[in-house]
């Protein structure tokens, strides 16, 4: 197995860093501890991001551009009116997130696809699995698909009928932590359910990504 070079980890610590960064102020912003305008900022800038993201995929540099100079113009017009809902901002991307990911994992289980925890152990063993580790990975994506959309469902409770800190604590400051310990809870079955052949790791599974990324960026 090909284990994560010195790179990779700084890498990872920073982007773990900077999750969280991200949720304590995310925290602090929802339950209104924080500036208003900042924290107003920070729950629009993800989704100026996907918009931008959006448009860089799907149209031209001018195209982005204007698209971009209209999301700013909507942002300001509509400023005041961010302010006085930070909590509902965080909400929407919230569980807007998770409904995301939660169908992301569904769709792929739906009759002639293949399950994406499938298709990531693949790129892990070269594209051959066992039949052995093609059905246990089938049921991690149910896992994971099972996961994101009770956790959608577990906000939506929590931000109608809880206090906004009571909310906050679990979308923004135990988020992150239980999805680490949906992978720690995953990794100890994996060890108990496969032989030692079937194991793959993160760096393994990144290194698919990769080859299958060049794979088809050299063929279009």
């Amino acid at each position: 197995m090909t284990g994560l070079g010195p790179t990779a980890i700084l890498r990872g610590l920073a982007v773990g860093l900077l999750v969280v960064a991200w949720a304590v102020l995310a925290h602090y912003g929802s339950a209104g501890d924080s500036p208003s305008d900042l924290s107003a900022a920070l729950a629009c800038a993800p989704l100026l991001a996907i918009v931008v993201i959006v448009l860089w995929r799907v149209g031209s540099p001018l195209r982005v551009a204007l698209g971009g100079l209209v999301v700013l113009a909507v942002l300001v017009w509509q400023w005041p009116l961010l302010r006085q809902n930070i909590a509902l901002l965080y909400f929407i991307q919230h569980v807007g997130t998770n409904l995301a990911l939660g169908a992301l994992f569904g769709r792929t289980l739906l009759k002639g696809r293949v399950p994406l925890v499938t298709h990531f152990a693949r790129l892990a063993h070269d594209g051959i699995i066992s039949p052995l580790k093609e059905k246990y990975t089938r049921r991690v994506t149910i896992a994971w698909a099972s996961y994101f959309m009770l956790t959608a469902l577990i906000s939506t409770i929590l931000f109608v009928f809880a206090p906004a800190s009571v909310w906050s604590t679990f979308a923004n400051l135990l988020g992150t932590v239980l999805i680490a310990l949906m992978f720690v809870i995953e990794h100890l079955v994996r060890l108990r359910a496969l032989p030692p052949e079937d194991q793959s790791s993160i760096a393994d599974t990144i290194r698919g990504y990769r080859l299958s990324t060049r794979q088809k960026t050299e063929s279009s």
